[in-house]
C-alpha cells in the first residue's frame, strides 16, 4: 500500500487534510468517500513530479533548508525507543512506521514518516531511507542502522541507539543545567549596572551640578564613565557585535579553527571540561558503532566526526591512520594526549577480552560522570564569585553616590 495526502470537505464543509494508506489513488477516493468525506485532492506522499524534484530527485521537503526540524534531539530519542519496541516484539518495519505514523499528532511527522515508509516499501533499505532526510538523521544515526540491517538484529541497534541519544540528551542536560545560574546572574548584572550608571548617576550629577565644589575622584570617575557609555552605547555595542564576527570568522579557517581549540583545551578548569566531554561523546559513539558490528576504521572515522573540539578530532583521526597501519586501538589512543588515559586504558582492556564495546562504553560513562562532576564544581565556584564581582561594582558605584553627600554634610557642619 501506497501513503496518499489528501485535501477533503467534511459534513459541515470543514476542510481536513491528512495521509491515508491505499493501492490507488481511486482506492484512497473510495476510503474517503466511505468514511463521509469529500475527496478535494489526492496526491503521493512521496512526490514523483518535476516539479518536486530537483535534478537528484530530491523531494521539496529536502530541498527546503529553511524549514526546521521535524524531530528535535528529545523527540528523535522517543520516537527511536518507540520503533525499537515495535520492532524488538517482530513487527515488521513497515507496520511499525505505519503505526507510529497514526500515533503522531504532528501533520509534519506523519509525511515524514509516510516518506520512509514509501521509500521502504519501493524495496529501499531503512537506512537508505534515512538518508533521504540528513536534517532529521546524521550520518552516525544512519551508519548505525545500517549495521543493524547487515546484522539482522534492528531492534537491538535501535534500542542500543536509543540508550546512547538518552545518554548524550543527560549529559548535556547537566552542563547545561549546571551554567544556568551563573548565566542568569551574569545577565541580572549587566542589567543592574546599566541602570546604575545610565540613570542613577547621572541624577547624581544634576543634583551636584549646582554646587561649585571638586567632586570625589571616584565619582568624577563614574561621572566620565556614564557619560561615555551614554553618548556611545551604540558605538559599543557595534565594537562588541564586530568581534563576535571577526572571531567566528576567524573560526572557520580550518588551521586558526585548530589553533583556537587546542588553546582552549589548555585553560585551567574550562579545558578539563571540554576535553572529557568530548572523550565521553567520541566514546560513547564508538562503543555504539563497533557493538553494531561497523568495522573499526569505519567506526573510528564516524566517532572522529561527531568531536566538536578540531584538535581532538585531528587526534582523533591520527589515531585513524595507525590503526589502519596495524596498530592496537589503545596503543593508538594512547599516542595522543589530549584524550584521557582512562580511554586508553579500557580499551586495551577490551581488545585483550575480546568485549572492546562494553570497555569503551564503561569509559564513556565514567568520562561522563566526571564530566557531571566538574560542571557541578565549576558552577560551584562560578556563584559567589560573580555574586561577589557583582556585589563590588554595586558597591564602588553607591560609594560614587554617598561620597559627595558625605562631603557636602562635613561642609555643613
Amino acid at each position: 500500500m501506497t501513503a496518499y495526502a489528501f485535501e477533503a470537505l467534511d459534513a459541515e464543509g470543514k476542510t481536513i487534510k491528512d495521509l491515508i494508506d491505499a493501492d490507488s489513488p481511486k482506492a484512497a477516493r473510495s476510503a474517503l468517500r466511505a468514511r463521509g468525506l469529500a475527496p478535494v485532492s489526492v496526491q503521493p506522499a512521496v512526490a514523483n513530479t518535476a516539479a518536486a524534484q530537483d535534478g537528484q530527485g530530491k523531494s521539496l521537503l529536502q530541498l527546503n533548508i529553511f524549514t526546521p526540524r521535524v524531530l528535535n534531539q528529545t523527540g528523535l530519542t522517543v520516537w527511536t525507543r518507540q520503533l525499537a519496541g515495535l520492532v524488538s516484539s517482530g513487527l515488521p518495519l513497515e507496520r511499525a512506521l505505519t503505526a507510529l505514523g497514526e500515533e503522531a499528532e504532528k501533520p509534519e511527522l506523519r509525511h515524514l514518516l509516510a516518506d520512509l515508509r514509501a521509500e521502504v516499501n519501493a524495496g529501499a533499505s531503512f537506512a537508505k531511507a534515512l538518508q533521504q532526510h540528513p536534517k532529521e538523521f546524521d550520518e552516525i544515526y544512519t551508519a548505525v542502522i545500517a549495521a543493524g540491517e547487515g546484522s539482522g538484529n534492528l531492534g537491538l541497534v535501535l534500542d542500543r541507539l536509543a540508550d546512547d541519544l538518552e545518554e548524550q540528551q543527560a549529559l548535556r542536560s547537566k552542563i547545561m543545567g549546571a551554567a544556568l545560574y551563573p548565566m542568569i546572574v551574569s545577565l541580572i548584572a549587566v542589567f543592574i549596572v546599566a541602570f546604575l550608571v545610565t540613570y542613577v548617576v547621572p541624577q547624581v550629577a544634576g543634583v551636584f551640578a549646582g554646587t561649585k565644589k571638586a567632586l570625589p575622584f571616584l565619582t568624577t570617575l563614574m561621572l566620565s564613565f556614564s557619560a561615555f557609555v551614554r553618548q556611545w552605547w551604540w558605538l559599543m555595542l557595534l565594537a562588541l557585535a564586530a568581534l563576535v564576527l571577526v572571531f567566528f570568522q576567524f573560526r572557520k579557517n580550518p588551521q586558526t579553527r585548530l589553533k583556537i581549540d587546542a588553546a582552549w583545551l589548555n585553560l585551567p578548569l574550562i579545558g578539563r571540561l571540554a576535553r572529557g566531554y568530548n572523550s565521553a561523546r567520541f566514546a560513547s559513539t564508538l562503543a555504539m558503532l563497533v557493538g553494531a558490528g561497523v568495522p573499526i576504521l569505519r567506526a573510528l572515522q564516524a566517532a572522529a566526526e561527531t568531536l566538536s573540539n578540531k584538535a581532538m578530532q585531528a587526534d582523533a583521526l591520527d589515531a585513524l591512520v595507525l590503526v589502519r597501519e596495524g596498530a592496537p586501538l589503545a596503543s593508538a589512543m594512547a599516542q595522543k594526549k589530549r584524550f584521557p588515559g582512562i580511554l586508553a586504558m579500557f580499551a586495551r582492556l577490551g581488545e585483550q577480552t575480546g568485549q572492546l564495546p562494553l570497555m569503551l562504553q564503561r569509559a564513556a560513562r565514567q568520562l561522563s560522570g566526571e564530566v557531571q562532576r566538574r560542571a557541578m564544581q565549576l558552577a560551584t565556584i562560578l556563584e559567589p564569585l560573580l555574586i561577589v564581582g557583582m556585589g563590588g561594582v554595586v558597591m564602588l558605584i553607591v560609594l560614587a553616590v554617598l561620597l559627595p553627600i558625605i562631603q557636602l554634610n562635613q561642609l555643613v557642619k
